[in-house]
């Protein structure tokens, strides 16, 4: 993996781990407590779960990082049951976006996403699930660009929704352990999550290197992780 790319990735890290110990330590954290986790989503039940899953549909489908999504969910729910808030979450986002440019904005996307659209496209032709997985899991793309051209293209929605469910799982993990980190053993979690990181994003880069069988997914991305075709 490039060092820029793991700096980027280290950097988002390092700004979520700062955002939650904001949240405990501070005045704009105990606000942020009492007046929204608290009062819509943590220990509300039923009621506090549809919040966040819905509130992390909107966001992951109008393009808010997914990892985001996963922090908050440890914040608000713990480790494991904030980990598959967030993954059923980011999912839901990824199908709502696939379904928006399948079905109501194809010609936005294809005006703008043209080149993604062709390369995706082929890309995912060979084999949804496998390569769908290789995507989620490197630690760079645009998640938004990717459900949007994959639902402008040939690609079938259950292999696609599938591959990207379960690629989304290993950062999915890390940033709910970051979340939930906060409050309960900060530093053996965050320094937990942080290997994690690292490790996810090297199985990502390697898993792509190795199973992507020459095609190219998206130019920039293949630039960053010295992976053009052909190298």
């Amino acid at each position: 993996m490039s060092s820029g790319v793991l700096l980027r990735g280290l950097a988002l890290f390092v700004s979520l781990v700062l955002v939650g110990f904001a949240l405990k330590s501070t005045g704009l954290g105990a606000m942020f407590d009492e007046a929204w986790i608290d009062a819509y989503v943590r220990g509300r039940g039923t009621n506090g779960i549809f919040v966040f899953l819905g509130l992390g549909l909107v966001f992951t489908a109008l393009g808010l990082p997914r990892q985001i999504i996963g922090f908050l969910g440890g914040y608000a729910f713990g480790f494991v049951e904030g980990t598959g808030m967030a993954l059923a979450a980011t999912t839901l986002g990824c199908v709502a976006a696939f379904y928006y440019a399948r079905f109501l904005g194809r010609g936005f996307v294809v005006h703008k996403f043209p080149a993604k659209v062709k390369r995706i496209d082929a890309f995912l032709s060979y084999n949804p699930l496998l390569m769908t997985l290789l995507i989620r899991f490197l630690p760079v793309g645009s998640n938004l660009a990717t459900n949007l051209a994959a639902g402008v293209s040939g690609v079938r929605a259950t292999p696609f929704f599938t591959g990207s469910l379960i690629g989304y799982l290993p950062q999915t993990i890390v940033f709910a352990l970051v979340g939930s980190g906060i409050s309960f053993d900060p530093a053996f979690r965050i320094s937990l999550s942080a290997v994690l990181f690292v490790l996810s994003g090297v199985l990502g880069v390697y898993l792509y290197r190795r199973y992507r069988h020459g095609m190219t997914f998206d130019d920039d991305v293949d630039r960053e992780l010295g992976t053009e075709t052909g190298s």
